[in-house]
């Protein structure tokens, strides 16, 4: 396992901003993974009201993002970091997007369930539930290999993603088979296909900071492999 330790190519207040920085980025995070938790509890209990609540700490998550961006911009003016402290904040600016994307998307599978718009079918609803469960541990996976910024593990976590996709295409099957069992379209089906595609984009997005973790790292580039 190679992990990076910040302590080790820089010291004293600059090396105190960048670890403030990245546990801002993690404060996020932890928020983002507490909202994803109750999305799928209030999935669970057709509970709309604690998922009203997810959908209005959105915007919670939004600001801290808007913090940490401009938190990232007063360090590289300030400080004129070079070379691997510069890809330190670079790498801190692209996981802070992501984050707040993962976020968004929590919002949207929230605002499914604000809405009252449950599959009907339990199956399905199970499902959903499991493979929220499984992008859960995914972000949680991810919060943990970038707090270390363990390139192993978030080689692992990378890897996971995979079994992400086949439980999505899987399930969109599913779900295209429930929908053709009736002449009409409901919409509550269409809001469940946007409620799956973002959670196979958390995947995704998880995906992500894993391979900024391994490039910071290593030096090695995976996008796209």
């Amino acid at each position: 396992m190679q992990s990076f330790n910040m302590t080790s190519h820089i010291s004293g207040k600059f090396n105190e901003e960048l670890e403030s920085l990245k546990n801002a980025v993690l404060a996020m995070g932890g928020e983002v993974e507490l909202y994803l938790n109750r999305t799928l509890t209030a999935l669970k209990t057709n509970d709309r009201r604690a998922a009203e609540k997810v959908v209005l700490g959105d915007a919670t998550v939004n600001n801290m993002e808007l913090r940490i961006d401009e938190e990232c911009m007063r360090i590289i003016a300030r400080r004129h970091p070079a070379a691997s402290d510069l890809r330190l904040v670079l790498t801190v600016v692209k996981i802070n997007v992501d984050v707040e994307r993962i976020g968004d998307e929590v919002e949207r599978i929230a605002r499914m369930v604000a809405n009252g718009q449950i599959p009907v079918s339990e199956r399905i609803k199970a499902d959903m539930f499991d493979i929220g469960h499984l992008i859960l541990e995914m972000f949680q996976n991810t919060l943990n290999a970038f707090a270390r910024m363990d390139d192993t593990a978030a080689e692992a976590v990378h890897a996971q993603d995979q079994r992400v996709d086949e439980q999505y295409k899987q399930l969109l099957i599913e779900v295209i088979q429930e929908m053709q069992k009736k002449d009409e379209i409901d919409p509550a089906w269409l809001e469940v296909l946007w409620s799956l595609r973002s959670m196979e984009r958390i995947g995704d997005r998880c995906k992500n900071i894993c391979e900024y973790v391994i490039y910071f790292v290593r030096g090695v580039n995976l996008r796209h492999k």
